[in-house]
């Protein structure tokens, strides 16, 4: 599919810390738990596993696929929104994590897209990626996260882009 028929959100960090320990922090649930706002996220985290997210109460919020794995290097993830009818109306997106060292540091990109223009996921990951890669960076390089509760920071869907005051 062109460019111009896809949508997607690109974020770029670099966090003091090794290729390792970064991915284990994104695979890890018990780590995920803390900076993802205490959403548990189950996967065998292998080629063709399922994956899925929810919220602490059990409500599903994700779910997806492995579709490509390379520790501590590489990782693609077919997403899908379950928790907002409007998102996953838009069917599956793609969830890219690509980790580079550099000196004393990781540089981690991440890639969301989708195969459609304009898309509403797209816009509501361009709001809650930039939080939880703080609060990822600020775990790994001082043991804390930066944010405890996301509801108090980001409106949902249809506001993305505004934040609260």
């Amino acid at each position: 599919m062109s460019a111009a028929n896809r949508s997607s959100f690109v974020y770029v960090t670099y966090i003091r810390t090794t290729p390792e320990k970064l991915w284990e922090a994104l695979t890890d649930p018990q780590v995920i738990r803390q900076y993802r706002f205490n959403m548990i996220v189950e996967c065998e985290w292998k080629k063709g596993s399922p994956w899925k997210m929810a919220r602490a109460d059990g409500s599903l919020t994700d779910t997806g696929e492995i579709l490509e794995i390379d520790p501590p290097r590489r990782m693609v993830i077919r997403w899908q929104i379950e928790w907002k009818p409007e998102l996953k109306a838009e069917g599956p997106g793609r969830c890219s994590f690509e980790l580079e060292p550099m000196e004393s540091a990781v540089k981690l990109t991440i890639t969301h897209e989708i195969d459609r223009p304009e898309s509403k996921l797209v816009t509501a990951v361009s709001d809650g990626w930039p939080l939880v890669l703080s609060n990822l960076k600020s775990l790994l390089e001082t043991g804390k996260v930066a944010i405890t509760d996301a509801q108090h920071h980001v409106l949902r869907v249809g506001d993305a882009g505004r934040t609260r005051k």
